[in-house]
């Protein structure tokens, strides 16, 4: 009987550890996400809802990079290739994507920021890059990105010598595509069909 009940502890400890790790690799893919999002980590742009409380006379330039997934017959390209801005200023840049297909499509964009360690001070206020975007057949639409250079950057000493921050989006397929007589248009500036 002490064999039996020794037998029975182990499975149910053993089982009890399958699950913890079945559970941690759930939850490792959600708990990345929130400490990039938090921290920066991997070049994640932090989001804000309001402006910095002051602007610095310090520069900087901001590139912009855009890419499509393939299985996505978007051309999206930004409207300005870089925009020199100072520290602290909200400035809002463009995109314009056209579907160049006959039918509906809806694409969502993943971003980041390089080098990576800027991350934490690059801050998006509005993005075209929160929401599903659904386009209707060869619909153009400008999409905004409203953004800042956090002030915080001047407090990093291994920031002193950057001049330049590269926001790179990739625009990927979604499976289910929604209708795009209506989509998502989350930082658009208007569209139009042809």
């Amino acid at each position: 009987m002490p064999r039996l009940r020794r037998d029975v502890g182990i499975a149910l400890a053993c089982g009890a550890f399958v699950g913890l790790m079945v559970g941690a690799a759930y939850a490792a893919v959600p708990f990345y996400t929130w400490f990039c999002r938090v921290t920066g980590f991997g070049g994640t742009p932090q989001i804000a809802e309001l402006a910095p409380s002051k602007v610095l006379d310090r520069r900087i330039t901001v590139r912009f990079d855009s890419n499509v997934a393939p299985g996505l017959p978007w051309r999206f390209l930004p409207e300005k290739t870089a925009i020199d801005m100072k520290v602290g200023e909200v400035v809002t840049a463009y995109y314009r994507v056209v579907n160049t297909s006959g039918e509906p499509t809806s694409g969502t964009a993943g971003y980041n920021v390089a080098p990576t360690t800027t991350g934490a001070y690059f801050t998006k206020i509005n993005c075209f890059c929160f929401t599903e975007q659904s386009m209707a057949p060869h619909e153009t639409r400008e999409m905004a990105v409203v953004f800042f250079v956090d002030p915080s950057i001047a407090d990093d000493p291994d920031q002193d010598d950057l001049s330049t921050i590269t926001l790179s989006y990739t625009f990927y397929p979604t499976r289910n595509p929604s209708s795009a007589a209506t989509g998502g248009t989350t930082g658009a500036r208007g569209g139009s069909s042809g």
